[in-house]
């Protein structure tokens, strides 16, 4: 019997990736950009179950090469998450290296970016318990494949992007533990009391 790692069952990852995008990042508006490919239901929900790094990665290769063999109107993200590996954050980071290593490698740097989410993310000189961590806290393990151009046709339109962290930290100090349970009611499943 594999080992659960995380708060929720393996074969929940794409379901509860999906509920915690649109109740967390399009239903508090963390990210400006992802109500309308929600909408428009052009985000992919992968899942790699590879127990080791190695094959992680090469999940994250299948799913690169999937993206980019798709139109944008069909397919405009993507975001794999890891069932069985890069338990720990710093787990997570190596692994997120080395997915950005073969994004570069590949020579689709600069057409692909990579945003990064965990259950236990902590910003560099932030404690772990801060609330802030929670704007990139989602339930498994995910790395977000972002279209570079369609990004950056979007942030034309957006004054002052710059801003987007400041203010959605604020908005988790506002909210606090209880406001975002209440928004996305699986987090009391793995955030202990405080």
């Amino acid at each position: 019997m594999t080992k659960q790692l995380f708060a929720f069952p393996a074969e929940q990852a794409a379901s509860l990736t999906q509920q915690w995008v649109e109740a967390m990042v399009v239903g508090l508006n963390l990210c400006p950009f992802a109500a309308p490919e929600v909408r428009n239901e052009t985000i992919r929900y992968a899942v790699s179950g590879a127990e080791a790094v190695e094959p992680a990665v090469q999940d994250f290769l299948q799913e690169l090469a999937h993206i980019q063999g798709q139109e944008e109107s069909d397919l405009s993200t993507t975001l794999v998450s890891f069932t069985q590996t890069a338990q720990t954050f710093e787990e997570f980071l190596d692994l997120l290296d080395l997915c950005q290593a073969v994004l570069e490698n590949a020579g689709l740097d600069g057409i692909f970016q990579l945003a990064s989410f965990h259950p236990e993310y902590c910003f560099a000189g932030v404690d772990a318990d801060d609330i802030t961590n929670w704007t990139n806290r989602a339930p498994f393990p995910t790395i977000h494949i972002i279209r570079e151009g369609q990004m950056s046709r979007v942030l034309v339109h957006y004054k002052n992007p710059e801003e987007i962290p400041e203010r959605n930290m604020a908005l988790m100090d506002k909210l606090g533990r209880e406001g975002l349970i209440e928004r996305f009611p699986p987090l009391a499943d793995y955030w202990p009391q405080v």
